[in-house]
């Protein structure tokens, strides 16, 4: 590439990502493209070439942002409270500048169209863990951008979906459709891997953000767990041949058998299988890992170098490892096997699942409780159970609290069957979440740190302004990396204002009566009470209304809780006008 080329290269991604660099106070030094096809990736997307870039540059924005201000490393060796209140902050400044980036680059959306969010990660505590532990600010269903009015139609129809005691998502389509709206719907994970975030691990965080041509399926906020069976589409494809099911709840022995036939020769110990470890998945998934073991495979433990020379690990993210689902030959010429077995949450899984085409792997999900506490087999014939309407209380037959655990069961399959989540069959695949069987998606990932899955690094200094981001995009059919040199505007100081939302600034000690009100501080604020107190708000019409009382203590203090309140009256008593859609409870 000639000097030439690469100064137009950088001048037209600086324009057409002018948006989001303008908002977060970035100035783009350079740019380098790696394509894994001739063409770029926005001839193979759905969206403009300028909303696909800035979706790229919004996700290396969040995680510049993130890993400069969001307090990476702090957590460790701090107590309980001390180190789940930086996982929050954590949580809160990626989802803050993930929706500032989305509200700013959709201010370039074609005039009838929208973006919504469908499926976020972080709604509820995973498996044995407190409110405290797991319920984390996030972008979550229904978060809408778009143009004002379109947004306002989109909200409007949100809320006849919330409030309809069935879920009628058909006549939320049709709806849309009538009045010529297109919206694209989004499966966001702002800040995958938290946990290593916040213990300053070299490698796993990062931003993920899938952006489909239609909206997920879904009709309310839904945070659960998926069943996910993984492996390379070759191996599908023998499975087909052999007329055999290949899926979560196939034998492992038959699985393996399967792989032996779609690569000859190979050793079972070279087939390496990841999954979720650690004490608080034995008694899910030990069953698993002795069926793996049993059978002489690789349970790929932590550390364990991957075909890219990193220590992979298995302690979260199971949206990452999906990239790492192939075959290759090790210096010997012998065959080896990279597969991911195990479970996921909703988002992670349906976002793994959305990628197998372009990844040239099989992916099938089964529908599994929120809690998910049993073992992984018995939790699956449950879960089948109920969705058929089968009486689940002999499966539960001499289990300590069986009446309990029956109304779990039975709470679970009310909250899927209300959220539209598909029950009747036995796999669920992306498709299923999708109301056109013909459907895109485009893909975008910020890189915090190293990831050992693809090779990718992340971000790293070059000197106290100037920081190199690598992002990937992706569709069904393409994908390229795209690394940015990005300088910051202003002293660091200054850029953690412009990457800070305004209420954690607040609860950190600014003082709101001192700063100068903008009218924008209206939708800030709306959009970030939405992200950091989700939980505790209450829709009514065009008003919004904060439940303080459904707010738990552990999950934000008292003390932040008055400085929120206190902050959101000033803004109502000063400013009516601009804030006539909060109310306070």
């Amino acid at each position: 590439m000639t000097d030439r080329e690469k100064k137009d290269l950088i001048a037209q991604w600086a324009f057409d990502t002018r948006p989001v660099l303008l908002r977060f106070h970035l100035w783009l030094e350079d740019v380098e493209v790696e394509r894994a096809q001739a063409e770029p990736v926005s001839a193979h997307t759905f969206t403009p070439r300028g909303i696909a870039r800035c979706l790229a540059m919004t996700s290396a924005a969040t995680a510049l942002g993130t890993k400069l201000f969001g307090q990476y490393g702090e957590g460790k060796g701090l107590d309980k409270h001390g180190y789940n209140q930086v996982k929050k902050a954590a949580d809160a400044i990626s989802a803050y500048m993930m929706s500032e980036g989305l509200w700013n680059l959709t201010r370039t959306l074609p005039e009838n169209h929208a973006i919504m969010v469908c499926l976020g990660e972080g709604l509820m505590p995973k498996a044995g863990e407190t409110p405290e532990m797991g319920a984390n600010p996030l972008l979550g269903f229904g978060r809408v951008y778009a143009r004002p009015e379109v947004a306002s139609f989109v909200d409007r129809q949100v809320r006849r979906l919330l409030n309809d005691p069935k879920p009628r998502f058909q006549d939320f389509y049709d709806a849309l459709n009538q009045k010529g709206v297109t919206l694209w719907g989004a499966a966001v994970d702002t800040l995958e891997n938290t946990s290593r975030f916040a213990e300053g691990k070299p490698t796993g965080p990062m931003c993920v953000l899938h952006l489909f041509d239609s909206p997920l399926t879904v009709t309310r906020p839904y945070e659960a767990y998926f069943g996910n069976l993984t492996v390379p589409r070759k191996v599908a494809q023998e499975a087909e041949r052999r007329s055999i099911v290949l899926d979560w709840a196939t034998p492992r022995a038959q699985v393996l058998d399967v792989i032996s036939s779609a690569y000859p020769g190979i050793r079972p110990e070279h087939v390496h299988v990841w999954t979720l470890a650690g004490k608080s998945r034995v008694n899910r998934l030990s069953k698993l890992w002795n069926e793996w073991k049993s059978l002489g495979a690789h349970l790929v433990e932590d550390g364990w170098q991957g075909p890219h020379g990193l220590g992979v690990f298995n302690d979260s993210g199971t949206y990452a490892p999906t990239f790492l689902v192939r075959s290759w030959k090790d210096p010997q010429g012998q065959p080896h096997v990279f597969l991911v077995d195990g479970y996921a949450a909703t988002a992670e899984a349906m976002q793994a699942a959305s990628l197998s085409e372009v990844l040239d792997v099989d992916s099938t999900m089964s529908v599994l409780s929120p809690t998910f506490d049993l073992p992984h087999d018995e939790e699956y014939a449950l879960m089948r159970s109920a969705a058929d309407g089968s009486e689940v209380r002999q499966l539960l037959h001499g289990k300590k609290d069986a009446d309990a655990l029956v109304a779990h069961y039975r709470a679970s399959l009310d909250e899927a069957r209300l959220s539209n989540i598909p029950l009747r069959q036995r796999t669920v695949r992306a498709d299923d979440f999708l109301p056109e069987k013909s459907w895109r998606v485009l893909a975008s990932l910020g890189y915090l740190c190293d990831d050992p899955y693809t090779g990718t690094t992340g971000v790293e200094k070059l000197d106290e302004l100037r920081y190199r981001v690598t992002t990937r995009l992706y569709t069904r059919d393409a994908a390229s990396k795209i690394t940015f040199t990005l300088r910051l505007m202003e002293s660091l100081d200054q850029a953690r204002l412009v990457f800070s939302p305004l209420l954690v600034r607040f609860m950190n000690g600014d003082d709101w009566k001192a700063r100068a009100v903008k009218i924008s501080d209206s939708g800030r604020i709306r959009n970030e009470l939405q992200t950091l107190v989700s939980q505790a708000i209450e829709y009514e019409g065009e008003k919004l209304r904060v439940r303080f009382d459904r707010i738990d203590e552990k999950v934000l203090p008292k003390q932040h809780q008055q400085t929120i309140r206190d902050v959101l009256s000033w803004y109502k008593e000063r400013h009516p006008v601009w804030f006539s859609w909060l109310e306070l409870s």
